[in-house]
């Protein structure tokens, strides 16, 4: 007798237990749907990619990019020849990079912004690096969710993409992004970058504008907050200027122009400046994008805008040298051999740290002889 004869067989119900009854109960149903029928996705060839993407098409993009994410060699090989055939379209957005502490209103003043720009007809790609657990590697990739106006729009275009553990891979990843958005036609590129922490730096050498997103009351202005980010910002913003918060956000920005008043020059010459606004409410956007136009026809006709591009694309090539050369040292198959070994003597205080790792790269360096 299966499960679900036993469920529908009672003993209770038998005669000789007399005022009982038990209903019959439910044939149990299977968890999937019998008519259900996977559908293969279509593959697209390399030409087909950059036909679509050049077209605006957003199903060839969004698979494009995930190829560029995907970390299985045969995919790499089809998004770098994919990368170079879009490179000669990609450059002329405005790339701008978006920081601020956890709940600063990132994603709603992202939402807001990026409203703004859509009805004045620009097309806006917003590239969301999403922090991924340490324990378990997952992301809830959920800005999506936290940014309900702009995701129903047809130009704008939200991608978030996990960390999984390797901020600078997906640094290097996001900027290949970038050029692809750049080659499917979108004008203004936003980065969001995790919070204020490692991922600014990164982010800093891929925009052309950074913005720093702060709140009033957080004890941060006293404290010339994290100097190394506002060193790197083009403008800080107050954001909850609203209701019973307005005084307390013009008191705080008038501390962030006192502490950049302390801070050097910067090499653009540009004087960051500092705003409040309500990305909830809406009000004082359009301060903040006429400031940012400011910048850039400041940093066109100094020459910067394209200094830094170039400075920039320098930089990233010799980071892809840096991670190939640490990728081709992990992955030797002498070096994974020997390991095991040096790091047992290191944990043991039988050599030291500095030693072990040299013996690995003279191993690493005469594997690469012997081929």
């Amino acid at each position: 007798m299966d499960i679900n004869e036993e469920r529908l067989h009672h003993p209770e119900n038998d005669p000789a237990y007399m005022g009982l009854k038990v209903n019959e109960g439910v044939v149990a149903q299977p968890m999937i749907n019998p008519n259900f029928r996977r559908v293969a996705r279509r593959t697209y060839t390399v030409d087909e990619f950059v036909t679509g993407i050049l077209a605006s098409d957003i199903t060839c993009l969004s698979q494009a990019v995930t190829l560029v994410e995907s970390n299985r060699p045969e995919h790499q090989a089809i998004a770098q020849q994919i990368i170079e055939r879009c490179l000669p379209y990609s450059g002329k957005s405005m790339r701008i990079g978006i920081t601020g502490v956890p709940g600063a209103g990132k994603s709603t003043s992202i939402d807001t912004f990026g409203m703004h720009l859509v009805k004045q007809g620009r097309k806006l790609a917003v590239l969301a690096i999403d922090p991924s657990s340490e324990r378990s590697g997952g992301s809830i990739l959920g800005d999506k969710t936290r940014m309900e106006q702009l995701s129903r729009e047809k130009n704008a275009f939200i991608r978030p993409s996990p960390t999984a553990g390797s901020l600078g891979g997906v640094a290097r990843k996001t900027r290949e992004t970038i050029i692809l958005c750049e080659a499917a036609g979108f004008d203004t590129i936003f980065v969001e970058t995790v919070g204020v922490g490692q991922s600014e730096t990164a982010v800093h050498s891929m925009v052309d504008f950074f913005l720093l997103i702060q709140l009033a009351g957080t004890g941060d202005e006293l404290q010339g907050i994290k100097r190394g980010i506002m060193e790197m910002a083009d403008a800080i913003v107050i954001n909850k200027a609203d209701g019973d918060n307005i005084d307390k956000a013009n008191l705080a920005a008038s501390h962030f122009r006192n502490a950049l008043h302390l801070f050097p020059p910067t090499e653009s010459g540009w004087r960051p400046k500092v705003l409040t606004y309500s990305g909830f409410y809406g009000i004082g956007i359009k301060e903040i994008w006429d400031m940012i136009d400011e910048y850039r026809h400041f940093a066109m006709d100094s020459g910067y805008f394209t200094e830094k591009r170039q400075r920039q694309a320098k930089w990233w090539m010799y980071e892809s040298i840096n991670d190939a050369l640490k990728a081709s040292f992990y992955q030797n198959e002498h070096v994974q051999r020997l390991r095991p070994e040096v790091e047992q003597q290191v944990l043991s205080d039988t050599l030291s740290s500095f030693v072990g790792a040299q013996h690995l790269l003279d191993t690493y360096f005469e594997a690469l002889k012997g081929k």
